[in-house]
């Protein structure tokens, strides 16, 4: 019998061993030890049944979600999101449960539909290109699917970029109710570098630089020059920064929040960076370079504020050639 009990660990098991059209097809399966023996004898029946369409040839195995969620956690471990999009997974699992990959638009539909005034959009957003990423791997990486995915996959539209900046007079003024030294060093060595505040506080000197291994954004390394002002203040106060993240994020709210700029995050601080660098007449791509965006898309919430290069650009139509 296909179907047999486990006493050992209290449920039953689906085995399938049969040699159909002069090939031997072989499946094994616990199922949910909830399931009574009826449930898994009309699981045994339908599951045989498949199986011998697809040895037959007269049916093709369809693949699920399941499988490719299983593929995507197993290939990507090194992750440092991994127990987020695991969570995540487990969290939605009753929407793609029993579902196939071709049905991805509908699961997509129904996560928006059923969330939508409960979780924000960017949250709503994540939760269906997590799915849509596991499910394009699947296919690329395993052959999991016919066809792609996630063609047509519709996600919330997002739109929560910051446009909030800082000048160099703001932060000294900042700095001037700050009496934490690793906090301080922290934003000024943002200001000067752009980096996130946790790739500061892993952040190496490495000749006229600061050096960052494996970065948020998937890369390996992440260098940054040294600019003069910051290396006259490391030279005087030293490097590594010597501070915990939540001592940085307090005394960095409650100094900025004693000169007037409350609606101000210590994040903003590399959005001003951009600003500095742009307003500087620096090109966007150099921008992103120095930011560290793989991405493109991410240095043109920045496109607004290059408006010098733009007045340049339109200045020389109708200009005659030398």
């Amino acid at each position: 019998m296909p179907i047999h009990r486990d006493s050992k660990r209290g449920q039953f098991v689906f085995e399938f061993d049969r040699t159909i059209e002069s090939q031997r097809v072989r499946a094994r399966k616990r199922l949910p030890k909830t399931w009574t023996r009826t449930e898994a004898d009309a699981f045994d029946r339908k599951e045989s049944a498949r199986l011998y369409a697809i040895a037959a040839g007269v049916a093709r195995d369809r693949a699920t979600v399941e499988k490719a969620v299983e593929y995507y956690l197993t290939d990507k471990k090194h992750l440092k999101t991994y127990k987020e999009a695991a969570r995540n997974f487990a969290a939605l699992y009753p929407y793609y449960k029993g579902k196939f990959v071709d049905q991805l638009p509908e699961i997509a539909a129904a996560i928006t539909a059923d969330e939508s005034g409960e979780k924000a959009p960017a949250s709503i957003k994540y939760e269906i290109s997590l799915l849509r990423a596991a499910c394009r791997w699947a296919w690329k990486k395993h052959n999991h699917g016919e066809h792609d995915p996630g063609a047509r996959v519709l996600v919330p539209q997002v739109r929560n970029e910051r446009h909030v900046y800082m000048t160099f007079a703001q932060l000294l003024g900042q700095l001037r109710h700050c009496r934490n030294k690793g906090a301080r060093k922290a934003m000024v060595a943002g200001f000067f570098t752009g980096m996130r505040l946790s790739e500061l506080l892993r952040a190496k000197i490495e000749g006229e630089s600061l050096v960052v291994y494996d970065t948020k954004n998937g890369d390996a390394i992440k260098r940054v020059p040294i600019h003069p002002t910051l290396k006259r203040y490391i030279d005087r106060h030293g490097w590594p920064i010597e501070a915990a993240k939540s001592t940085i994020q307090k005394w960095s709210r409650e100094s900025r929040t004693k000169v007037g700029l409350d609606h101000v995050r210590f994040h903003d601080i590399r959005h001003s960076t951009a600003s500095e660098l742009i307003n500087n007449e620096v090109d966007l791509y150099t921008v992103g370079a120095i930011l560290g965006h793989k991405d493109p898309r991410s240095t043109k919430r920045y496109a607004h504020l290059n408006q010098a290069s733009l007045t340049k650009a339109v200045a020389k139509m109708g200009k005659k050639r030398a």
